[in-house]
Order: C-alpha cells, then sequence, then structure tokens
C-alpha cells in the first residue's frame, strides 16, 4: 500500500491483505539498513487471524521516498503522521533495534494511541562504537558486513527464514546491501546507526508510556547490550521474553518469535 506522509511517497506492507482501518491494527517498524520484509512472517500472520497490518519502509529505505530522518524522534513523529495517513486511530506498535526506539517514542509521544508496545532486539541506552560509525562513512559495505556478522547466534545457523534453505547470513547480507544500493545515499549507514547512538530520551519516554509493554530479546544479542534491555524493561515494567538466536531474532527465530509476540498483543 502506499500513502503520502509529510508529502512524500510511503510503501507500507500489509501482509498479503488489503488494509482495513477499521479492524484492530498493529505496526511493525524495522531496523537500521533493513526494510519491511524482516516482518514477513509477523506482518502476515496477523493479517490472517483478524488484524489490519503497516510495516512500512522507513523514508529513504527501500520503496519510500527520502531523504532518511536523522533522529529517533524525527521518526516517531513521521509514525504518528502515518497512522493520520492511513486512518488509523490506536494500533500496537512493534519495532526492532532503531525501530524499537522509534515505537517507543511514539507511543510516549502519543501514549492514546498506542495500544501495546512491543520491543525487539532492543537496549535504551542503543550506543553503537565509534568505530563502526566511522566505518559507515568511510566504508559502508565493509560496516554491513560487520553488522552482520555480529548479528547472528552462530557462523551456522539453521537455514530457514523466510524458507528452507535459505541462508541467513548470505540474506541479511544481501537486504542491507540492496537497501543501500535503493538509497543512492552514501551516508545512509551512517544516519541510521547515528540515530541509534544518538537517542537520549529513551527512559525518559518509558515512563510516559501507558499500554502494556513486552521486550523480545535473543539469548545471544551481541548487538544491544543486556544492562540496556534490563533498564528499559523495568522503566516499563515490561514483560521480557527471549528466544534463542542473535540480533537478528526475527529471521533466526521466526517461529519463536511470532510465539512471544501473539502473547504480548494478548
Amino acid at each position: 500500500m502506499k500513502l503520502s506522509v509529510h508529502g512524500r511517497e510511503v510503501y507500507a506492507y500489509t501482509g498479503g491483505k488489503p488494509f482495513d482501518p477499521g479492524l484492530p491494527c498493529v505496526v511493525f517498524v524495522h531496523g537500521a539498513m533493513t526494510d519491511h520484509g524482516n516482518f514477513g512472517l509477523l506482518a502476515r500472520w496477523y493479517a490472517h487471524h483478524g488484524w489490519s497490518v503497516l510495516a512500512p519502509d522507513l523514508p529513504g529505505h527501500m520503496r519510500s521516498a527520502g531523504p532518511a530522518l536523522a533522529s529517533v524522534e524525527a521518526m516517531a513523529d513521521w509514525l504518528l503522521a502515518l497512522l493520520d495517513a492511513a486512518g488509523v486511530e490506536r494500533a500496537a506498535l512493534a519495532g526492532h533495534s532503531l525501530g524499537s526506539l522509534v515505537v517507543l517514542e511514539a507511543a510516549a509521544r502519543a501514549p492514546d494511541r498506542a495500544t501495546h508496545l512491543v520491543m525487539l532486539g532492543t537496549a535504551v541506552p542503543m550506543p553503537v562504537p565509534e568505530a563502526l560509525l566511522a566505518l559507515g562513512k568511510t566504508d559502508p559495505l565493509a560496516a554491513i558486513d560487520r553488522v552482520v556478522m555480529f548479528s547472528f547466534s552462530t557462523l551456522a545457523a539453521k537455514p530457514s527464514y523466510p524458507g528452507p534453505g535459505v541462508w541467513l547470513r548470505g540474506a541479511g547480507r544481501a537486504l542491507m546491501r540492496q537497501v543501500f544500493a535503493q538509497a543512492k545515499d552514501p551516508l545512509l549507514f551512517h544516519t541510521d546507526f547515528a540515530a541509534c547512538n544518538n537517542y537520549r530520551n529513551g527512559l525518559a519516554a518509558a515512563q510516559r508510556v501507558r499500554c502494556p509493554a513486552s521486550l523480545v530479546l535473543g539469548q545471544v544479542d551481541q548487538m544491544t547490550w543486556t544492562k540496556g534491555a534490563e533498564t528499559v524493561a523495568a522503566a516499563l515494567k515490561a514483560e521480557v521474553q527471549t528466544v534463542p538466536a542473535g540480533h537478528f531474532l526475527m529471521q533466526e527465530c521466526p517461529d519463536g518469535v511470532l510465539n512471544a509476540l501473539r502473547k504480548a498483543l494478548t
């Protein structure tokens, strides 16, 4: 589905069903250097089980017009404008990594519009090593390889998502490179990861969230720090669920993440 947000075209995947704003809605927000496809299984399951689904590409990513937004706060405002454009008053908000910060900030800015908050692969704050930020400016393809290397729990993840036989590391690398190539923005990697690194409002935002909150974490996540997840979980009084995976938990443990999300949105 295509929408206009702030005068620019936005693509949102609806899970294979026509979007119906009259149904309960769940919004999935992807992480840095990825797109809506990271939520393919979750989006399709919810679209075929009584929900309306919006899984947008963030500005400057794949099918949504740029430029990319440079801060979590700007992305949260954009997300709320997306709900307006789709005719959605209230929705469950779920996000992965950078997207988890975006949905947190959106739920804090408009607490009456969030029915549930689910943060996947998250930590608050979410610091990014200076060396990775610098590499993202000078050699973004090498930076992508570095992220993929640390985003899975094993060198030989079981071939699975989105179907049997798929090489998870190779697919993750290919997606991030495709997002980078499509954007035609040499600083996209740095923009996304700097937004994570620079977000300082997370714990204050958590105090303003009114809806039920859940965290879904990879047990071997090397991209986010455990203390940061514990801190935001305490601030939100959130339920915490873990799955046997690294940072790209939706790919590495798709069924486990789906089951965790179903519990979180009950």
